[in-house]
């Protein structure tokens, strides 16, 4: 086996890199499927025909290698998915505010205040409260009373939905 990868196995890479398409890795991984069906087939193969059984093999794997990649979705490059812009989905913008609206009309009204500036205007608790003239104590534990009366009807919601 080892002599007729020495005497083979540069001939069968280079075929393979052009009919890969120059991609070193998809090659090495024929070369070795092609000199695995060798190695099974060692006793049937003759010395005199051995260059072109491989090469047939070599030939159809690699066809059948390229129908594949043609048959699924092209894979994603190696950039990193930051530079991939993100589309704005206006119909999930749609969705939270026919889910959020009437939850946020249920607030009173001061609560409803504090998460406008806070969750909507980017807001600190420090700035919240210098804007709404109350103490940023306040403000934290109408945020908190806020979220828990939320978190509690969107529950509701979501029970009653399914």
């Amino acid at each position: 086996m080892r002599a007729l990868y020495e005497s083979h196995g540069p001939l069968l890479l280079h075929s393979l890199m052009r009919w890969t398409g120059g991609d070193r890795q998809a090659a090495e991984d024929l070369l070795q499927e092609t000199m695995l069906r060798a190695w099974r087939n060692l006793r049937t193969l003759e010395d005199a025909s051995a260059r072109s059984w491989l090469l047939t093999v070599a030939r159809r794997l690699a066809i059948d290698a390229s129908r594949s990649r043609a048959a699924r979705p092209p894979e994603c490059g190696d950039e990193p998915l930051g530079h991939i812009a993100a589309r704005h989905d206006h119909v999930e913008q749609v969705l939270d505010r026919a889910v959020l609206s009437p939850a946020l009309a249920g607030l009173p009204d001061p609560q409803r205040a504090v998460l406008f500036h806070v969750y909507y205007l980017h807001s600190t608790m420090r700035q919240t409260a210098e804007t709404l003239g109350i103490p940023e104590g306040t403000v934290k534990t109408r945020t908190r009373h806020a979220l828990r009366t939320l978190r509690g009807d969107l529950a509701d919601q979501l029970q009653h939905a399914c």
